[in-house]
């Protein structure tokens, strides 16, 4: 397994309820299929450097996790197809 960083905006329109079932979404997609998660970092509302659709501002989140390629692959078609998801990114860390 490798470590990996990923980080997501979510839109600003939600809730705090729906910021928790979409951030507890992705830890348990992870987790469901073989991954572990180090750290989660919340980093709250900021604006966005760029207008991206009509939104200003955004939810920041990043994961820190422990998975192979394909729980990598499975997360990303997931943040693709998921309503609020805004940008993300997926890294590798190096060792």
């Amino acid at each position: 397994m490798n470590a990996y960083e990923s980080m997501y905006i979510l839109s600003p329109t939600f809730g705090d309820e729906e910021i928790d079932g979409l951030v507890s979404k992705f830890e348990e997609l992870i987790a469901s299929n073989g991954g572990e998660i180090t750290k989660t970092d919340r980093m709250g509302r900021r604006r966005l450097a760029y207008v991206i659709g009509d939104h200003t501002e955004g939810y920041y989140v990043v994961l820190y996790f422990n998975a192979t390629a394909d729980v990598v692959a499975e997360l990303e078609r997931v943040y693709k197809i998921t309503d609020g998801v805004v940008r993300y990114l997926i890294i590798r860390k190096d060792k």
